[in-house]
């Protein structure tokens, strides 16, 4: 079998940043997938689950009640390896596009000081498996280290 498009990718010089992962077209629509890139593969400790699934809840609510954002988010979730997310947006995008909206994202979810939306039994198959504190101090950390400074080489994917 040959490998799929995201395991070409140089993970041993890839950072924390904001790539283009993939653009695909359903049928005459285009789609781009983002990969949020928010720890240094296999350097840094990754991410647990239970912060992982707070802000996918976050992350998922904010983008589909988004003025701008909603009617085109696809999906946002978590990558099996627990270094980031994926962000599947319908339309023709670079990175950079997106980098405001990051950023309105991942302050939002710094900011967050409320129940954690779909956070209880009758919403959630795992409700409990939730850490907000340690969600607000990663997504204020990308926020910091990687959305307020984006730089090139974190918004394409190493050569």
């Amino acid at each position: 079998m040959q490998k799929i498009t995201s395991f070409t990718i140089d993970h041993l010089r890839l950072v924390p940043g904001l790539y283009v992962s993939r653009k695909d077209m359903a049928g005459e629509t285009p789609v781009t997938t983002f990969d949020i890139r928010m720890t240094n593969p296999n350097e840094e400790p990754v991410m647990n689950t239970a912060e992982m699934h707070a802000i996918e809840h976050l992350a998922a609510t904010f983008l589909r009640n988004h003025s701008e954002y909603g009617e085109k988010t696809l999906y946002f979730g978590p990558m099996g390896c627990r270094t980031g997310f994926y962000l599947l947006l319908i339309g023709d995008y670079e990175s950079r596009d997106i980098v405001p909206l990051m950023k309105e994202l991942f302050a939002f979810i710094a900011d967050f000081n409320e129940e954690i939306p779909g956070a209880s039994a009758r919403d959630c198959g795992n409700y409990l498996d939730m850490n907000l504190p340690m969600a607000k101090y990663l997504a204020k950390k990308y926020l910091n280290n990687v959305l307020l400074d984006i730089q090139d080489k974190q918004l394409y994917y190493p050569g």
